[in-house]
């Protein structure tokens, strides 16, 4: 399909996945493939198990789509998978006749989620600061926590947070401009300014707005130009009292290549982590998402999936989309049962611990030839304190405990001092090769590969 025919059909399916519950979406319209255009009619391959439910259901939902981001006369057929193409005429002369859209995508790629609100965000142990910080930045931009730099791992609820900013400010912030945008976006925007020789309305686009949303902030590592310009930005969006919220998968320091300068920029405002979610939020996060997107199933489908889903809440949220896609499609209730075949087929399933914090302790005592209780004490002696670090470091790596739980499993530590020891037994790895062959012993002795 040529390039332009796979860029139209993205824009409609995001449009689609923008209007359905996404365990609707993930069964009926995913599998959907534009198979060709004609004028202004679009034929949609679908399979065959679901072509006649597609056809009756959501044609409505397509065409509307199709208008939306392509023509607002278009049309759209539901078609098999034996479906050619019809052979071009001579009265084949109409723009589009020729396979191209006639019309542009209107929506832009860094346009805010609509689904990811503060109403739709589950609190617990491990996010209530970061929710309670991002809630102060969106009701009063650019005099609370400025920058805010939201840190955790991938599907954690970074960037939920970061668009529920942009959709709290659009709706209540009294005309205030919000500008969301991943730095792979800032860069490719940045690279074609260059070249087109608009730098200056670059420039203006990003530190013209009011509320600035950036994700991903660690893919900053390696773009030299990318990070001069960023600086500048920075500079200029708080030198006007304009808000600034970035996310990352690491720290400041943990970036590669990234200059003080900016570390110190980073760090001026506020810097808060989430956590992953308790086994308490997972089963809130199951209950939340299956209400809203009109899912019935059962408390004991949610307790197997939060039991055996530890990662992060999009593998949570998407284990519960595939329990109920397979189930639908089997023409079954989702169980229990149900549940573990499923992500057991699809090697998702964390559910059996292979060791505690406990195991933990031992191991690592062992390892570094210290006693256990040591690392519980308050032994500040050199040798205990990092062996006491890498059990931590361990503690989040090979358990679902939050840091909160996991400062309390050792010696009643605070919040801060585990996510210290995360840090700098993260950042130590990478230039201590005896340290790494430690750790690397101890995944292999808990049961975990390294």
């Amino acid at each position: 399909m040529p390039a332009q025919l796979d860029q139209l059909w993205d824009d409609i399916r995001e449009e689609l996945r923008r209007d359905t519950p996404d365990f609707k979406f993930h069964i009926w319209l995913e599998p959907l493939e534009l198979a060709g255009l004609e004028g202004r009619t679009l034929y949609v391959r679908a399979p065959e198990h679901i072509r006649t439910s597609v056809a009756e259901r959501y044609l409505p939902l397509l065409r509307r789509a199709a208008a939306g981001v392509f023509d607002s006369r278009a049309t759209v057929e539901i078609v098999g998978a034996d479906w050619a193409p019809p052979r071009p005429t001579a009265a084949d002369g109409e723009p589009g006749a020729t396979g191209k859209p006639t019309a542009s995508p209107k929506r832009p790629a860094g346009s805010l989620n609509p689904k990811y609100t503060f109403d739709q965000f589950v609190i617990g142990e491990g996010n209530r600061f970061a929710h309670a910080a991002a809630l102060a930045v969106a009701e009063l931009p650019g005099h609370s926590y400025n920058p805010l730099f939201l840190i955790g791992s991938p599907g954690i609820g970074k960037t939920h947070l970061l668009h529920a900013i942009g959709n709290y400010v659009q709706r209540y912030g009294g005309g205030l401009q919000v500008r969301y945008a991943t730095i792979e976006e800032f860069t490719g925007e940045f690279v074609n300014a260059v070249r087109a020789r608009k730098t200056s309305a670059f420039k203006e686009g990003f530190r013209g707005s009011d509320v600035l949303l950036i994700d991903d902030v660690q893919f900053l590592a390696g773009r030299t130009k990318t990070r001069e310009e960023f600086f500048h930005t920075f500079n200029a969006l708080l030198d006007t009292g304009r808000q600034l919220v970035m996310t990352s998968d690491r720290t400041p320091e943990e970036i590669s290549e990234l200059e003080e300068r900016l570390i110190e920029r980073f760090r001026a405002g506020l810097v808060v982590e989430l956590d992953r979610p308790g086994v308490a939020v997972r089963r809130a996060i199951l209950t939340t998402r299956a209400r809203l997107d009109g899912v019935d199933v059962t408390p004991e489908v949610v307790d197997e999936i939060a039991a055996r889903v530890a990662t992060s809440v999009r593998a949570l949220e998407g284990a519960l989309i595939r329990v109920v896609a397979y189930a639908s499609l089997k023409g079954e209730p989702p169980t229990p049962a149900l549940v573990r075949h499923v992500l057991r087929r699809l090697g998702e399933d964390n559910g059996r611990e292979t060791c505690g914090i406990p195991e933990i302790l031992d191991a690592t005592a062992q390892e570094f030839g210290v006693e256990r209780e040591a690392l519980l004490a308050r032994d500040r002696r050199p040798a205990v304190a990092n062996a006491r670090h890498v059990a931590m470091f361990l503690a989040r790596e090979l358990t679902d405990h939050n840091l909160t739980e996991i400062g309390g499993g050792v010696g009643g530590r605070k919040h801060a001092t585990v996510l210290h020891a995360l840090n700098r037994v993260g950042t130590a790895m990478r230039t201590d090769p005896a340290l790494q062959s430690a750790v690397d012993n101890l995944r292999r002795r808990l049961g975990r590969p390294a």
